[in-house]
């Protein structure tokens, strides 16, 4: 089996460093590193199940992010999608969003 290399566009990483920030300074987690943890297991998510996880194409309006993704559910109220692009066994994570942005209604 061929080696799969995923890698995170910089704005992606950016993300999940800020979203560390934000979910412990607005106490959805009482300890930084329970957000790193939270955090950690979206990225864990990616790793792992990108390659096999079923994905959807992504539509027209929204090709800019990515033109495939695919959801990952981190909670009852929480919904991660996440957008690239791939060829062969390497992925580009393109854009990450979750169910409360306004750009879930257009998927």
């Amino acid at each position: 089996m061929e080696k799969v290399n995923i890698i995170l566009h910089p704005s992606v990483t950016a993300f999940f460093e800020e979203l560390i920030t934000v979910l412990y300074e607005k106490n959805y987690f009482g300890f930084e590193s329970d957000a790193q943890a939270y955090v950690r297991k979206i990225y864990d998510f990616i790793e792992y199940n990108l390659p096999i996880f079923p994905y959807k194409k992504t539509p027209e309006n929204l090709l800019s992010l990515g033109s495939k993704y695919i959801f990952y559910k981190a909670n009852q109220n929480t919904t991660w999608y996440i957008f690239f692009e791939n060829s062969e066994n390497r992925y580009l994570i393109t854009f990450i969003t979750n169910n409360y942005s306004e750009i879930i209604q257009f998927l």
